[in-house]
């Protein structure tokens, strides 16, 4: 990549960037709605020991990239809780369908 000659040109990087990290959370949020199906309570949509093993992975993959490691951990933390908020509620749908005898 060359180097952006302007403030626009840098904000028009980003922007392009950010469209596609909304197209891969997305994608992400999609795999979060599966695996509350495969969780047998909330404990499991939790997951603390998951949550740690990520985060550790994700700080070593960033630091190979050239990414601050303290930084992506505060954003997969933040991304993480969202989407365990959000499994928490699909989960809850799941249990509540499949008491009235719902179909997933």
């Amino acid at each position: 990549m060359t180097e952006p000659s302007s403030l626009s040109e840098v904000r028009e990087l980003i922007d392009g960037i950010d469209g596609e990290l909304v197209r891969l959370l997305a994608e992400r949020q999609g795999l979060v709605r599966a695996a509350a199906s495969f969780k047998k309570d909330t404990a499991a949509v939790r997951a603390p020991d998951r949550v740690e093993q990520v985060v550790a992975s994700v700080r070593n993959r960033a630091a190979g990239a050239g990414l601050a490691p303290d930084v992506a951990e505060a954003v997969w933390r933040a991304m993480i809780a969202a989407f365990i908020e959000l499994e928490l509620r699909e989960h809850a749908r799941i249990e509540t369908d499949g008491q009235r005898g719902g179909t997933l």
